[in-house]
């Protein structure tokens, strides 16, 4: 049974007001010493720390290679400048930002960033140097993103993105999806987005009415990258939103130190099944400036899709792609022989 105060109340917001903002404030949480670590005050300055506590409190305390300690806490090594790792490694300041608020680069598909904000910031994340504030959207702007949309009938999917997407509140979003659906042409919507897992409380009844009222067809597209990441109120989240119909996908960043192992990448993708999200992709790193100490070699990836193809049946062995500035659409980096 789902449990109501995950779906009833708006707990999200208030948790959102009382994240963790600084390094200090992190290791305490999880009780480490900053000389137990390769952390960095200034990187935190860069790039501003970020954690909700629903998260804090699923890392091991006590471990300074805690996988998602890793993912949050700013490195000493973010201030390496690495040849090829530059500030827009997907290429999206360019031609596919036709206007303000709106990325076009596959085919029949144009993503709207909602807002340049997010609930958790990733140190590996492709877009922390991406230019949000030339992006925000006025009233009148947004009324022109829909127009926008409505004049390429080449366009079936919409992708809601930032940012995260679900920090805007579930009004705007069915005002949104309303708008969407007078569009023919439109008929998918998909969501990217870390919230629900981060704060899992964030999947109100409101959102998912506002996500489910419309014909076109709901895709959540989540991002986890570790199996500790997915406990029991991330379990009931996923209810709530698979009972209303929703497609749950995950894509996942192979991550130097969090879960470049079979073992990481296997439990994970039982633990995404287990309750009820299809592993979609694997990514190979994005080459962005600060991110470097993350990277795993395109070798390795192979060898451990190998390794988890052999132990999982087909379904559960996620798609390794990266992604190339220019290219039609994702590349794929290779398909295990072995998956089945």
């Amino acid at each position: 049974m789902i449990p109501q105060t995950n779906i009833e109340t708006d707990s999200w917001q208030t948790q959102l007001r009382d994240v963790i903002r600084s390094d200090k404030e992190l290791l305490r949480f999880v009780q480490l010493r900053p000389d137990q670590l390769d952390h960095s005050h200034l990187a935190g300055k860069d790039f501003p720390i970020k954690v909700p506590r629903a998260f804090a409190s699923r890392m091991v305390r006590g471990d300074p290679n805690d996988p998602l300690l890793r993912q949050v806490l700013s490195s000493v090594r973010e201030m390496d400048a690495v040849p090829g790792f530059t500030r827009d490694p997907v290429g999206e300041t360019g031609a596919v930002n036709p206007q303000a608020g709106v990325i076009q680069k596959y085919h029949g598909r144009a993503l709207l960033m909602l807002t340049g904000s997010c609930a958790i910031n990733c140190r590996y994340c492709f877009r922390r140097h991406f230019p949000y504030a030339e992006n925000r959207n006025s009233r009148q702007q947004w009324l022109e993103t829909l127009e926008y949309v409505a004049s390429d009938s080449s366009i079936t999917e919409v992708i809601l993105s930032g940012g995260d997407p679900l920090l805007v509140d579930d009004s705007q979003l069915a005002e949104l999806v309303g708008q969407l659906t007078s569009i023919g042409h439109v008929k998918r919507l998909r969501i990217h987005t870390r919230l629900p897992i981060v704060i899992p409380e964030r999947v109100t009844r409101s959102l998912l009415n506002a996500l489910t009222d419309t014909p076109m067809q709901a895709i959540v597209v989540l991002h986890s990258n570790h199996a500790n990441e997915l406990d029991g109120s991330v379990a009931s989240a996923m209810q709530a939103m698979s009972s209303r119909g929703i497609t749950l996908l995950n894509q996942a960043v192979l991550l130097a130190g969090v879960n470049d192992n079979a073992e990481a990448l296997l439990a994970l993708s039982e633990r995404l099944f287990a309750i009820g999200v299809l592993p979609y992709y694997l990514h190979l790193l994005d080459k962005v400036q600060g991110a470097a100490h993350f990277d795993v070699p395109e070798s390795r990836a192979i060898d451990l899709i190998d390794a988890i193809s052999a132990g999982l049946p087909g379904y559960l062995v996620p798609a390794l792609v990266r992604e190339v500035a220019g290219e039609p659409a994702k590349v794929r980096v290779y398909t295990a022989a072995s998956a089945h």
